[in-house]
C-alpha cells in the first residue's frame, strides 16, 4: 500500500509583548532662597525637564508644590526604566544642579519599585493634585503597620516600595486626583507619616514626546 504523507500543520507563532518593569524616581525637597525660588522653578520645570528625558532609561516627569498637609514642599516625580539611569555617562557628566544646591535643603532623592506602572500612571491634569503619603523616619513594622491604615482609608491608593538611593521612607503612596477637592483634610490615620496634596507646577512630559519636538 502506499505509503500515506501526513502535511505538518501551520505553526501558529504568538508574539508576546512583555510590558517593561519601571521606577518610580522621586526627589523631595525645600528651597531656602525666596529671591532665587521662581527663577529656580522656572528652569527645572523648562530647561532641566528637557535636559533630563534625553538622558537614557528616563521616561517621563512631572513636578509637584506641596499646597497643604505635611512634608517637603517640592515633589519630583520621574519613570525611568532602569536604576542604571543614574550611571551613564550622560546622567554622571550633566548633573545641572550645581548653582542651586547651596538652596536646596531637605533633600531625597529615593528609587521605588514600580513593577505595575507605566510612563502616566501618576500624570496629573492642571486642574488635579497628587495625594501623597510617606514615613519618613519611621522603621519598617512602623511603616507597615501605617500602610495597612491609610490603605484601609485610602483604598485607590497606590504602594510603592523603596528599592533604591536615599531611602528615607520605606515606602510611599501616591494617588492621582483629577480635579482638587473643594475642601482637603489629612486623614491622620497614622501617627509620625506624613500626608500631603500636592498641585502640578508643571505639565506632565514623556521622553518620547520631547525627541519627537526635537
Amino acid at each position: 500500500m502506499p505509503r500515506q504523507v501526513q502535511k505538518a500543520l501551520p505553526r501558529t507563532i504568538h508574539s508576546v509583548t512583555e510590558i517593561p518593569t519601571m521606577f518610580a524616581y522621586i526627589v523631595r525637597c525645600n528651597f531656602s532662597e525666596p529671591a532665587k525660588e521662581q527663577f529656580w522653578n522656572d528652569w527645572y520645570s523648562g530647561p532641566k525637564i528637557g535636559q533630563m528625558l534625553s538622558k537614557p532609561y528616563f521616561r517621563s516627569t512631572q513636578r509637584f508644590r506641596r499646597s497643604d498637609g505635611t512634608g517637603r514642599n517640592y515633589l519630583a516625580l520621574w519613570i525611568i526604566e532602569s536604576p542604571e539611569a543614574f550611571t551613564t555617562k550622560e546622567y554622571t557628566s550633566d548633573w545641572g544642579f550645581f548653582e542651586w544646591k547651596p538652596y536646596i535643603v531637605d533633600w531625597s532623592r529615593d528609587l521605588f519599585d514600580g513593577a505595575k506602572i507605566v510612563e502616566d500612571s501618576f500624570s496629573v491634569s492642571p486642574q488635579g493634585a497628587l495625594h501623597v503619603v510617606s514615613f519618613d523616619g519611621m522603621g519598617k513594622e512602623e511603616t507597615a503597620a501605617a500602610q495597612k491604615a491609610f490603605a484601609f482609608i485610602h483604598p485607590n491608593m497606590a504602594w510603592l516600595a523603596i528599592t533604591g538611593l536615599d531611602k528615607h521612607t520605606e515606602m510611599i503612596g501616591l494617588l492621582p486626583v483629577s480635579e482638587l477637592p473643594q475642601s482637603w483634610r489629612p486623614s491622620n490615620a497614622a501617627t509620625g507619616a506624613q500626608e500631603a496634596l500636592y498641585l502640578p507646577i508643571s505639565d506632565f512630559h514623556r521622553a518620547s514626546d520631547f525627541h519627537k519636538a526635537l
